[in-house]
């Protein structure tokens, strides 16, 4: 059987494939340490299991933005202060570099990934309390910077069936970004952290009709200046998304977080702290070509409700994807 390639559509799964394995101070609002999570709600969207099917070495640049808060009667640990209230804004710019150095490895396709996140993290506390008393040592402290992040490496390996696709995947959080220590604002989580997921998505490219699903739990080191263990944490996604054309697709997207262990170690001085969210929103992708080369635009947009112990708030993505070097396959190959 001939392999057909849509070089537009195919960059659809690039920028999916890239998204999906990053992990960063993606939404300042989850539990744990800062009300901070490494892996990025909602990027398990539409085609969340589906791999390039073919091999090269791919680039996704992810936009990010993200504004929440959490009520003055709510407090929080943040760069190992006790903070009362918090209205957190992130502006954001996550590149990831995607290499598939094969397409048939252990009867499935590999995909290996870097991210780097850059940003400008913007956080305003009602007040700053120092530890179990309880005194206000400021009220009303903003703090915000421009920094590096966390770099994130991630692998994925995926098998197709039919329309089934389905791919296990994990990132490691490797804690060597600029941490500001005693700050409020921060993108670098200065623990280590690792991801396991696995996805499944049905791929029906004749009718149009996508259906992806993802689930996984993100293990939580120690901030060894802070003190500070952070629990683990379970997330899980749904899509459903129609293709209306070559060029155009749209559907919805949700997620559900929650924080499966306790926080510990001397600097948890606030306890558990075990966090809950759900989230819904929209996404539609965009396939064009830019020169010569094939090119996707996806934006992602979503509405958090019902959160516990953490900031509840809004998020916008907005992702180009773009080849670097795509090796095709022979004309007529199996």
């Amino acid at each position: 059987m001939n392999k057909r390639i849509s070089k537009p559509g195919m960059l659809n799964v690039m920028a999916v494939a890239a998204l999906s394995g990053l992990a960063f101070l993606s939404q300042p609002a989850n539990a744990a340490e800062g009300g901070s999570s490494v892996y990025l709600l909602g990027s398990g969207g539409p085609e969340a299991a589906v791999l390039p099917p073919v091999e090269g070495l791919f680039l996704d640049n992810t936009y990010y933005y993200y504004d929440g808060d959490i009520a003055a009667d709510r407090s929080l640990v943040v760069g190992g202060k006790v903070v009362l209230g918090l209205d957190a804004t992130i502006v954001a710019q996550f590149t990831t570099a995607l290499w598939v150095p094969s397409t048939n490895f252990l009867g499935g396709t590999v995909a290996l990934g870097l991210a780097l996140p850059i940003g400008a993290p913007m956080v305003d506390a009602s007040a700053v309390l120092s530890g179990p008393r309880g005194q206000v040592l400021e009220v009303s402290r903003p703090d915000s910077t421009l920094t590096v992040g966390d770099p994130l490496a991630t692998a994925e390996l995926g098998w197709k069936w039919d329309n089934l696709h389905v791919t296990a995947s994990t990132l490691v959080n490797v804690p060597v970004g600029h941490y500001r220590e005693d700050q409020l604002a921060n993108l670098s989580f200065h623990r280590w952290a690792a991801d396991v997921s696995l996805a499944a998505s049905w791929h029906d490219t004749k009718s149009g009709w996508d259906v992806s699903a993802k689930a996984g739990v993100t293990f939580n080191g120690t901030n060894r200046y802070t003190d500070y263990d952070s629990g683990n944490e379970f997330h899980v996604e749904a899509a459903i998304e129609k293709t209306f054309s070559p060029k155009f697709s749209a559907g919805v997207q949700g997620y559900y977080y929650n924080q499966i262990s306790a926080d510990s170690g001397p600097g948890a001085v606030l306890g558990p702290n075990e966090g809950e969210v759900t989230g819904v929103g929209v996404t539609a992708a965009y396939n064009t070509v830019m020169g010569r080369s094939p090119a996707t635009f996806r934006v992602r947009a979503f509405k958090e409700f019902d959160a516990k112990r953490r900031l509840e708030g809004s998020a916008v993505m907005v992702s180009l994807s773009l080849p670097l070097k795509m090796i095709m396959p022979p004309h007529g190959a199996e």
